[in-house]
């Protein structure tokens, strides 16, 4: 069962995966396997993915830990 989550500020905190994968100097494909995989939490909308600031930044930390960068 999905877990559904509140976004403080609306869809302004809400990005893309194309924002995102700028963000992360990525493609939008990697983006989205990190979402269908489960690494990258996010929400769809419809056929759209949207990822929150938050677990962007969280995603990043998460990252460095498990990288010791």
């Amino acid at each position: 069962m999905p877990i559904l989550r509140a976004f403080r500020g609306g869809f302004d905190n809400l990005l893309t995966a194309r924002q995102v994968a700028q963000r992360l100097s990525v493609c939008a494909d990697t983006v989205y396997r990190l979402c269908e995989r489960g690494e990258l939490p996010h929400v769809r909308v419809s056929n759209a993915v949207r990822v929150s600031n938050a677990d962007l930044a969280e995603f990043i930390a998460r990252s460095r830990q498990n990288y010791g960068v």
